[in-house]
């Protein structure tokens, strides 16, 4: 037998081996990931009380638009993507671009202190917030101490501040995550362009604006995508500071801290189980998401 049927024969022998070895993870992937994707996709089409399913074709989608429980959620959860998600960024791109200057000392422990916040618990973060925010805690004491406030402001208890709460909570907890990113595309950036931007006399100010944010539009359109589907995920925060707020079906104040998230879980759950009609609202938020994400390539592709 000559050297080079030995090989194919041997390439052919360790071809099928490594479909024998690849096989149990693609089962897996087949199993948890597109079946599920498939069936809740079939199951939307269904409305569902325990083992009994009935067939409704798209009316669990047409219920959705006259469901007001859902209509809020999703008001709630816009009104928390439009305001808390350009300030995280914001933020996180100042902090970037303050913590990339080379005169600065201790950078490394000021990253770790703003990067801490991501890898802390979720339930850990939010019920910490929940004390500091309650009515007697300590954001209240601090803000009377210092007269800003004269009586302590109902955080948790009123619907606007409860959103105002959600609100500095996510921003405290994923502007360092966000941050190492655009940190990351920051050290990309020859530093000589920032030399001759100097040269010509251009401000730092303008040198953000005119280099840094430009350079990193890639990057920015990266977190604005993955934190808008984050943001549209919402579950942890809302339903832990909600604890103990919660009266009946409400979530918050006036439900001020539902999101569909929360709805969905409440549906399958809490309410009369409904898993046909879970996923249909689970497949309206993809569809929100993916038209959401396809709106921001389309904005920065027109700006490049």
């Amino acid at each position: 037998m000559s050297e080079k049927k030995k090989t194919r024969g041997l390439e052919h022998i360790w071809s099928k081996w490594g479909w024998v070895f690849i096989s149990l993870m693609l089962l897996g992937i087949i199993l948890f990931v597109f079946y599920p994707i498939a069936y809740s996709l079939y199951l939307s089409t269904f409305s569902t009380r325990g083992f009994l399913k009935t067939f409704v074709g798209f009316g669990n989608y047409i219920k959705l638009v006259q469901d007001t429980y859902f209509v809020l959620s999703l008001k709630n959860i816009l009104t928390i993507l439009v305001i808390q998600v350009p300030i995280m960024l914001f933020l996180a791109l100042i902090f970037a671009t303050l913590l990339n200057d080379p005169k600065i000392k201790f950078k490394g422990i000021y990253r770790t202190a703003l990067f801490l916040p991501a890898v802390t618990s979720l339930v850990a973060y939010t019920v910490i917030f929940r004390v500091m925010f309650s009515n007697d805690g300590l954001v209240n004491h601090v803000l009377m101490f210092v007269g800003i406030i004269k009586e302590p402001i109902r955080w948790l208890l009123d619907p606007f501040w409860a959103k105002v709460t959600l609100i500095v909570a996510l921003t405290w907890r994923w502007t360092g995550y966000n941050m190492m990113f655009y940190l990351a595309g920051l050290q990309n950036i020859p530093i000589e362009v920032y030399e001759a931007a100097e040269i010509d006399g251009a401000s730092k100010t303008v040198q953000f604006f005119k280099i840094t944010v430009p350079l990193l539009k890639p990057i920015i359109l990266f977190t604005t995508i993955t934190s808008t589907i984050g943001t549209l995920q919402l579950f942890d925060e809302p339903m832990n500071l909600a604890a103990g707020v919660v009266t009946g079906s409400s979530v918050g104040p006036g439900n001020s801290l539902l999101t569909p998230s929360v709805y969905i879980y409440n549906v399958c759950f809490k309410y009369s189980p409904n898993f046909g009609y879970a996923s249909a609202i689970s497949y309206v938020i993809v569809l929100i998401a993916a038209v959401l994400a396809f709106i921001q390539f389309k904005v920065v592709g027109e700006r490049e």
